[in-house]
């Protein structure tokens, strides 16, 4: 394929067996319509079903899919800053393979790109097929991002987004290990634009976002552009501290100025349990940070890529003409 790509659609995937046949027909007839040069660049995040053998013989008689195939689960993250680092397109668009979010929304945002916006995100205003916990803690976790960070990272948006080939390349040069790439974009800047939209409920499979995943992620986004939580365990540490001492001055008047027996080791035992307590969450607090460091500091790769196809059957016709040029 040549190498003037217009658009990269960098579609990671995770044991998508079940739909990723319907993934490939519905992105590739949208792609159609642009009537320009596409690559379709599917990223194997260490699935244990057929999903990249499926994506691999794509790849042999349509020149325009690509397989990353990563030598394990890296984390969905990782697979999209895989996905950029070998995209082509002066667009890149991000969009996962469940199908939750339309593919046909990639022509509108090309129609904003194309009138000069670097980044243009899909907002979700309704979410359909989701439970009411999952809803209440996405809601949650977006407006706690917002308060904690110093940049403005929009609320109700995933991954689902296009970008300009400038600000793929500044991401690219962005080298943390514990990635929050919506969180990245925002910091960029550039001109951003959001396009609302319903997101449909998964067409097949299950959620590759439990609750502990979705709480790494969260973790992964406050702790990536925010300290605020550091300077929160201070703020509670004084006013803690500040209680106990008026406590212990109020115990202290009452064995002085009055004939009271100060009673009540249980809940004296209770307020030692909460001092403990709130120590522990404060290391647990600085113990993600640390942790964040030491994972920076070793210096190891973002990812390992097992195999990478690519237009076999341009392959094929090359080593043919080779073989009749001999």
């Amino acid at each position: 394929m040549s190498i003037n790509v217009r658009y990269s659609i960098i579609i990671p995937m995770f044991n998508e067996e079940a739909v990723i046949q319907e993934t490939y027909r519905r992105i590739k007839k949208v792609m159609g319509l642009t009537n320009e040069v596409y690559e379709l660049i599917f990223v194997n995040d260490g699935s244990t079903d057929n999903c990249a053998q499926m994506i691999e013989e794509y790849s042999y008689w349509d020149e325009s899919v690509k397989l990353i195939d990563l030598s394990r689960n890296f984390g969905h993250q990782i697979a999209i800053t895989a996905g950029m680092d070998y995209a082509l397109g002066d667009a890149v668009v991000i969009i996962d393979a469940d199908l939750q979010d339309p593919p046909e929304l990639i022509l509108d945002m090309i129609a904003e790109w194309k009138q000069g916006y670097e980044v243009v995100y899909a907002k979700r205003i309704k979410r359909n097929g989701e439970s009411l916990f999952k809803k209440w803690t996405a809601s949650l976790f977006y407006r706690v991002l917002r308060y904690s960070t110093d940049i403005s990272i929009p609320v109700d948006t995933g991954d689902f987004r296009l970008i300009d080939r400038k600000v793929c390349e500044e991401l690219k040069r962005l080298p943390e290990k514990n990635r929050f790439v919506r969180g990245l974009v925002s910091w960029v800047g550039f001109r951003q634009k959001a396009i609302e939209y319903e997101r449909d409920e998964r067409l097949a499979g299950e959620t590759k976002y439990p609750l502990k995943r979705m709480i790494k992620l969260s973790l992964d986004g406050i702790t990536s552009f925010s300290y605020k939580p550091l300077k929160l365990a201070g703020y509670l540490g004084a006013l803690l501290s500040a209680s106990g001492f008026l406590y212990l001055m109020y115990v202290l008047y009452l064995v002085i100025f009055t004939d009271s027996v100060v009673k009540g080791w249980a809940s004296m035992i209770g307020i030692t349990l909460t001092f403990n307590g709130f120590v522990l969450i404060m290391l647990g607090i600085l113990g993600e940070y640390v942790g964040r460091i030491y994972d920076e500091t070793k210096g190891r790769p973002l990812y390992i890529v097992q195999e990478f196809y690519e237009g076999k059957k341009q392959q094929d016709v090359h080593e043919q003409q080779v073989l009749h040029r001999q």
